[in-house]
């Protein structure tokens, strides 16, 4: 799919642009889950975020008055294109926690002008935090099984109850949490979006070590814990509504996150050579693993010219759907496979956890491998996308979480 004269024309601009104002030794630092590499120039870093706030670039296709640029999505696209030729990284939507992805364009849809106008450009800025309060003990999976409760006091709604696996709510200003403000209503219904302050007496945070080292995941506990009235996002008991709205910005927001680029993958193959070796006629020395090498650099660029088709067919403006679980899963399969065929390339290499014999390439590579276990759960469990791939997408009848 090349691009019209109007794109060829905006290419050219966002590459000036990015020549003028990306600070070169920033290329090819990837950013973590809290915003910054382990060894990023914090200045510089300030600096290229404070250029792309401005600019509008954090969230492209954010109307200009909420901080973003007003741009179309294939205008977006091109603007990542040009960023990965130069290694360049947008910091923005990970120092935003889930407000780039999730929060931000759920109350884009759902919100008044007042909370728009109070919480959207520090999203797009970077400049606040946001983690969501979903899961719970015993409500996974099953999330309509919730029992966080928020009950009305006055201007205010008092909440009370536990969340887990909140990504990075240790370090959120603000929380969008899903609560039950009437427990005598059905299973899904009774159910409400609220927003809330994380720096207050009656929010409590606690990191959940994870296999891979990192500690992205907390658990939540609210006791007492305040959320203004005004920052109820839709209608009062319809909190079912939103956050499936929600969590499908979420899955589409993963269909390209991680292993999806025909870039990346075209490195694995040469990561493939540098380790294993090659015949005297250039392919891999090793023919299982060349096969199993070229499954996934297929599935992988299937799975971008898809979204790429759907971008197309969509004319610019992309609508999240049901079809965000087939790309999520999809994306997931590529993100896993990719991690594990690295850490098998690389032999022994590929299995340390500290120490000079190991590159940080190769220390990175099984800490990915681990972390990428989650892929499949987080954002709605592999099992939950079939469900609702069956029931959405294929007519399939109902037969799970009735109520």
């Amino acid at each position: 799919m090349s691009d019209t004269n109007q794109q060829q024309d905006f290419r050219a601009s966002v590459r000036e642009w990015l020549a003028e104002n990306f600070p070169p030794v920033l290329a090819g630092m990837a950013m973590g889950m809290e915003g910054e590499t382990r060894s990023s120039p914090v200045k510089d870093l300030k600096l290229w975020r404070s250029r792309l706030a401005e600019q509008g670039w954090g969230a492209p296709t954010w109307p200009v008055e909420y901080g973003g640029a007003g741009l179309s999505h294939p205008q977006a696209r091109i603007i990542a294109d040009e960023m990965a030729q130069i290694g360049a990284t947008n910091p923005i939507p990970m120092l935003a926690g889930m407000g780039v992805t999730m929060v931000g364009p759920t109350i884009l849809e759902y919100g008044t002008d007042d909370q728009k106008q109070r919480h959207l450009p520090g999203i797009a800025s970077g400049e606040v935090r946001w983690c969501l309060g979903l899961s719970e003990p015993n409500a996974g999976s099953d999330l309509a099984s919730l029992t966080t409760k928020a009950e009305a006091d006055g201007d205010n709604f008092v909440l009370n109850g536990q969340k887990v696996w909140t990504s990075g709510a240790d370090i959120s200003q603000w929380c969008g949490a899903l609560v039950r403000t009437d427990s005598n209503a059905g299973k899904r219904d009774g159910i409400s979006f609220v927003m809330l302050p994380m720096d207050q007496p009656g929010v409590e945070t606690r990191p959940i070590k994870l296999i891979a080292g990192a500690s992205p995941f907390c658990e939540t506990y609210f006791n007492n814990a305040i959320a203004e009235k005004n920052d109820l996002l839709g209608e009062l008991n319809d909190g079912w509504s939103v956050i499936k709205r929600l969590l499908q910005h979420e899955r589409q927001s993963q269909t390209s996150a991680r292993g999806g680029g025909g870039e990346k993958a075209a490195g694995l193959s040469d990561l493939a050579k540098t380790y294993v070796g090659t015949l005297e006629d250039g392919t891999l020395a090793d023919a299982d693993l060349r096969f199993r090498l070229a499954s996934h650099l297929m599935d992988a660029q299937a799975h971008s010219l898809t979204i790429g088709r759907i971008t197309a067919e969509a004319k610019g403006k992309v609508e999240v759907t049901a079809a965000a679980s087939i790309l999520k899963n999809s994306a997931t399969r590529v993100a896993q496979i990719k991690a594990e065929l690295t850490v098998e390339l690389m032999g022994h290499q590929g299995l340390g956890w500290e120490g000079e014999t190991f590159s940080n390439h190769e220390l990175g590579a099984v800490r990915e491998w681990l972390g990428g276990k989650a892929i499949s759960i987080y954002g709605g469990s592999f099992e939950v996308q079939n469900n609702i791939i069956s029931k959405n997408i294929l007519g399939l009848p109902e037969t799970t979480q009735k109520g």
